[in-house]
C-alpha cells in the first residue's frame, strides 16, 4: 500500500521544512488516518474474521506469555494467541538478548503467526523510546528532561531516527512515545520524563521527536504515540489550561506532525477516569481535535476503572464503558476486554462499536506494512545498535543537555588545578546516567534483573574526567555518603505488590564499597577543587517511584556542608530526574550543573564542560523552585516578585558572553495577516565560541486582557565565533495568541509586548506592537502554532 501523489507531496513539504533549521513554515499535515484502497483492504479481511479474532486485534500480551527458556515456545504460542494477537508489549525491555537474538525472536513468533493462525495477521511489537529504543545495546541517550534544556528540535530529531532506525532492524514498528505531559512540579516523580513546564517548547521538541521517529512513510517508520492526554500529573479541569496548554502539544503533533496514536492517562478529567470519558476522549479528541487515528490504553488502566478508579462495576463493565468513550486496544494483557463476548451477549456493546475500534487497529497495521503481502521484518545481517555515530550523537545529546546553573569563575578548570577531589554517591557509578523508560531501568525496576554497564558502554563523571584529564592533574575518589540511607522513595503498591524498589537499591549498590566520609573530607581538604556529584539515581526518580521531598536525597545535603567547611571550592554535580534544592548551599558552592540523567555518554560529556572543552548551551526547560513546598509553578503566570524562583525558566550560562542589539519591528499590524517580522542582533562579546539560546516572549499590555503574563513564542539557537554578530529573525503569527474563552477559540486585537532575552526574567529587548482589528474567531480551531525562524 502506498499513499497517494497528493499526500507524497505533503509529506515531502513537511519533510524538508523540519529537516532545516528551525521551524521555516508550518504545514498543517491533518491527513486521513485511512484511504479507501485501505478502507477496503481491511473491510475484507474482517469480513472473514470471527469474534475472537477480531477481540485479540485489540488486545496485547507480553513476549515472556509464549516464552520457555529465554526462547519462543511454538506450544505456547498455539495455546496463548491461537487466533493472533494486536501487540506484543514492551517487547524488548524486559528481554535480555542480544540485537541478533532480539530480530530473530520477533521473525519468529510473526512467523508462527503468519503461518499458523487462520487470519495470518502479523503483531505490532512496541516499545519505550524517550531515550533511544528501549532495548539491551541500543543507544541511552539523556532523559527527555535533559533533551528539553537543549532547545535543540534538530539535534532531537536526528536522535529519534537512530531510534526509528533501531526499532526497526529488529521488526519494532511502534512506539509509546514522546511523553508530552507539561511537568510543573518537581515533586512529580515522572517529571524527568517531560520536555519540562511550557506547551511551546513541548510542542516544537515533540514535532521533532516524532519527524525522526516517523520519517515519511508509516511503512518504513515508527509510528509514535503521544502520551498522556490530556492533562496527567497535574490538575486538568480549568477549560482555558487544558486547552491552551494541556492538550497544545497534542494538537500540534496530530496537525502538524501527522501522529496517529494517542495513550489517555491514568488519571481523570472532571471526576472520571479518562479511560472512559466520552468527552475527554471522544468530543475533544476525535470531534474538536479531528483526531482519527488509535487510542491504545495505558498499562492496566482499564481495569483500573474498576479497581481503582471504582467507576465501574467489574472488568467488564470497564470494558464497555473504556471502548464506548473512545479507546480502541487495551494494554498490556487482556484483563477487561476478554469479557466483551458477554457484554455482546447482554446487549451492554454492539458489534459496530468492536468492530470500529478492530478496523482501526488493522489500518495502523496495514499503514506500517504489516498486512503486505510479504511484510518485512527487521533487517538482514549483523546489527549494530550502538555504532560510533550513535554514540556521537548521544555525546552531543548529553553536552546540550547539561545546564550550568552557577560559575563563580572556577569553571572551566584553570591549568594550575592539580589535585582534584571526586566525591558523591555518583561520581563513579552509571546508575546516576539513566532516566526512566531506559531499557537499564526498565530492565531492572520492574523485572528485577541486573543490567550489562557495558552494553552499551555507560561512561561515569569519573571514567569521563580521567579520559579526559589524564596526567595533568591527579584525581583521588572517595563515595563519602550513599545515595539514600534508608530508602528515601517509597513505591506506589498500586498494582506491583512487591519490594522492587529494595530490590532495585540492591542491584546498584552491588559490589561497591562503604562509603567513607573522613576520607572523602580528608582528600577534599587536601585538594585544589572538589567535584561533588550527588542527586539521585535509577531508584530514586521515576514511576511508581515517589520520594519523600526534593531536597538532596538522604545525607547528601549535609556531605555538601561538610565538603564546603573545608574551604575548597565546590562544584557540585547534580544529577537526576527533577529540580533538586540548593538554597542552603548555593551561595557557598563555587559552581552548580545540573546534569539530569545524561545518558551513556554523560561522564565524558560533564568532564568536557568542567575543563571547558565544550561550552555549555543548555537552559532550563523548567523553573527551578526555592522551597521544598507541594505547589505548581508556571513562569506563565509571572513570578511572585517577593517569592522569586531559584533560577527562572529559560535559565542557563555560559563560558562566554551575549551581547542584544537593535530589536526592529513593525508598530502595527493587522489581526489577520499571516505574519509579523520581529528581529535583533546578537553578538558573542566573549572569549569563548558558544551557542546562545535566544527567546521570544510575548505579553498582553491591554488591563482587559485574559491572556496568561508572559508566554513563549519562539527560539533560536544561535552559534556565534568569538566577536561573531548575527540577526536573527522571527515571523509570528497572530494566531498564536490564540486563547480558549467560552468554548471557542479567538484571537484579541490589541497592543502586546514582545521580548527579546535569554530566560523569561533576563529580557534584554522589547518592541510594543498593535495587532488592530475585531476579535478574530477561529471558526476551525487553531492550526497555527509556531514562529517561523529565518
Amino acid at each position: 500500500m502506498r499513499i497517494n501523489n497528493k499526500l507524497n507531496l505533503a509529506v515531502l513539504i513537511f519533510s524538508f521544512l523540519l529537516s532545516s533549521c528551525g521551524p521555516k513554515k508550518e504545514v498543517n499535515k491533518t491527513v486521513p488516518f485511512s484511504t479507501p484502497d485501505l478502507d477496503a483492504k481491511v473491510e475484507k479481511v474482517m469480513s472473514n474474521m470471527t469474534l475472537a479474532e477480531k477481540l485479540v486485534q485489540i488486545e496485547g500480551i507480553r513476549p515472556m506469555e509464549i516464552m520457555e527458556d529465554g526462547k519462543i515456545s511454538l506450544e505456547k504460542c498455539r495455546q496463548v494467541i491461537p487466533d493472533g494477537i494486536g501487540h506484543f508489549c514492551q517487547f524488548s525491555s524486559s528481554l535480555t538478548m542480544s540485537s541478533n537474538e532480539l530480530r530473530d525472536f520477533v521473525r519468529s513468533v510473526q512467523n508462527y503467526l503468519l503461518t499458523e493462525t487462520r487470519t495470518g495477521i502479523p503483531a505490532i511489537f512496541h516499545e519505550e523510546a524517550i531515550t533511544g529504543f528501549a532495548t539491551q545495546g541500543a543507544t541511552t541517550f539523556p532523559q527527555q528532561i535533559g533533551m528539553g534544556c537543549s532547545w535543540n528540535p534538530e539535534q532531537i530529531e536526528k536522535n529519534s531516527i537512530t531510534t526509528r532506525n533501531n526499532m526497526r532492524a529488529a521488526g519494532a514498528t511502534f512506539a509509546l512515545s514522546p511523553m508530552l505531559d507539561l511537568s510543573r512540579t518537581a515533586h512529580w516523580e515522572r517529571i524527568e520524563e517531560s520536555y519540562g513546564e511550557d506547551a511551546y517548547l513541548t510542542s516544537r521538541l515533540g514535532l521533532a521527536f516524532v519527524k525522526g521517529l516517523q520519517g515519511d512513510d508509516f511503512r518504513t517508520g515508527v509510528a509514535a504515540t503521544t502520551k498522556h492526554f490530556a492533562g496527567y500529573g497535574t490538575q486538568n479541569d480549568n477549560p482555558k489550561e487544558l486547552y491552551e496548554e494541556y492538550i497544545m502539544p497534542h494538537e500540534a503533533l496530530y496537525k502538524v506532525g501527522g501522529v496517529k496514536s494517542v495513550m489517555p492517562s491514568y488519571g481523570k478529567y472532571k471526576g472520571t477516569a479518562v479511560a472512559i470519558s466520552q468527552e475527554m476522549l471522544t468530543d475533544i479528541l476525535r470531534n474538536q481535535l479531528k483526531f482519527d487515528g488509535l487510542v491504545v490504553s495505558d498499562y492496566g488502566a482499564i481495569n483500573l476503572v474498576y479497581k481503582g478508579h471504582k467507576q465501574a462495576e467489574s472488568s467488564k463493565e470497564a470494558a464497555v464503558k473504556a471502548l464506548k468513550a473512545g479507546m480502541d486496544i487495551e494494554l498490556a494483557k487482556p484483563i477487561a476486554f476478554p469479557f466483551l463476548p458477554e457484554a455482546i451477549e447482554e446487549g451492554l456493546i454492539s458489534m459496530d462499536v468492536i468492530d470500529a475500534a478492530v478496523k482501526r487497529s488493522l489500518i495502523m497495521k496495514a499503514k506500517l506494512g504489516l498486512l503486505d503481502e510479504k511484510p518485512e521484518i527487521g533487517k538482514d545481517g549483523e546489527l549494530d545498535f550502538d555504532p560510533p555515530a550513535n554514540r556521537k550523537m548521544a555525546y552531543e545529546s548529553a553536552c546540550q543537555s547539561i545546564v550550568l546553573l552557577k560559575n563563580n569563575g572556577v569553571l572551566p578548570l584553570k591549568s594550575n588545578v592539580k589535585k582534584i577531589a571526586l566525591v558523591g554517591p555518583n561520581a563513579a557509578t552509571v546508575q546516576n546516567l539513566l532516566g526512566d523508560y531506559t531499557y537499564q531501568s526498565m530492565i531492572s525496576f520492574w523485572w528485577s534483573t541486573p543490567f550489562d554497564p557495558n552494553d552499551p558502554k555507560l561512561i561515569s563523571l569519573k571514567a569521563g574526567l580521567e579520559n579526559r584529564i589524564g596526567d595533568k592533574a591527579t584525581i583521588q575518589h572517595e563515595r563519602g555518603c550513599d545515595w539514600s540511607t534508608p530508602l528515601e522513595a517509597v513505591v506506589k503498591t498500586d498494582g506491583l505488590g512487591d519490594d522492587r524498589l529494595g530490590k532495585i537499591k540492591m542491584l546498584a549498590i552491588k559490589g561497591l564499597p562503604q562509603p567513607d566520609l573522613q576520607n572523602a573530607l580528608k582528600i577534599s581538604a587536601e585538594s585544589d577543587v572538589i567535584i561533588a556529584a550527588v542527586g539521585e539515581n535509577l531508584y530514586l526518580c521515576g514511576e511508581g517511584r515517589e520520594r519523600k521531598g526534593i531536597r538532596l536525597p538522604g545525607e547528601q545535603e549535609a556531605f555538601v556542608e561538610q565538603l564546603i567547611a573545608t574551604g575548597k571550592p565546590v562544584i557540585l554535580v547534580m544529577f537526576g530526574g527533577r529540580q533538586q534544592l540548593v538554597n542552603k548551599f548555593e551561595g557557598k558552592c563555587a559552581a552548580i550543573l545540573q546534569a539530569w540523567f545524561p545518558g551513556e555518554e554523560g561522564g565524558n560529556a560533564i568532564a568536557d564542560i568542567i575543563v571547558g572543552n565544550v561550552n555549555p548551551s543548555a537552559k532550563l526547560c523548567v523553573t527551578y523552585p526555592k522551597s521544598g513546598e507541594k505547589q505548581e509553578i508556571n513562569y506563565k503566570n509571572a513570578y511572585d516578585a517577593n517569592n522569586l524562583p531559584q533560577y527562572p525558566f529559560g535559565y542557563g550560562l555560559s563560558y562566554t558572553t551575549y551581547e542584544y542589539s537593535d530589536i526592529v519591528s513593525q508598530a502595527n499590524a493587522d489581526i489577520t495577516d499571516d505574519r509579523i517580522n520581529i528581529s535583533c542582533k546578537v553578538k558573542n562579546t566573549g572569549g569563548m565560541d558558544g551557542t546562545e539560546i535566544v527567546q521570544l516572549y510575548v505579553s498582553p499590555k491591554d488591563a482587559t486582557s485574559t491572556m496568561k503574563p508572559i508566554q513563549l513564542k519562539g527560539f533560536q539557537r544561535v552559534e556565534l565565533k568569538v566577536g561573531e554578530e548575527k540577526q536573527i529573525t522571527f515571523k509570528f503569527s497572530p494566531e498564536q495568541l490564540a486563547q480558549y474563552k467560552n468554548s471557542q477559540w479567538i484571537v484579541e486585537g490589541g497592543k502586546y509586548e514582545f521580548k527579546i532575552g535569554s530566560s523569561c526574567t533576563d529580557i534584554q529587548l522589547s518592541k510594543e506592537i498593535e495587532i488592530k482589528g475585531s476579535n478574530r474567531i477561529l471558526e476551525n480551531g487553531r492550526n497555527v502554532f509556531f514562529s517561523i525562524n529565518e
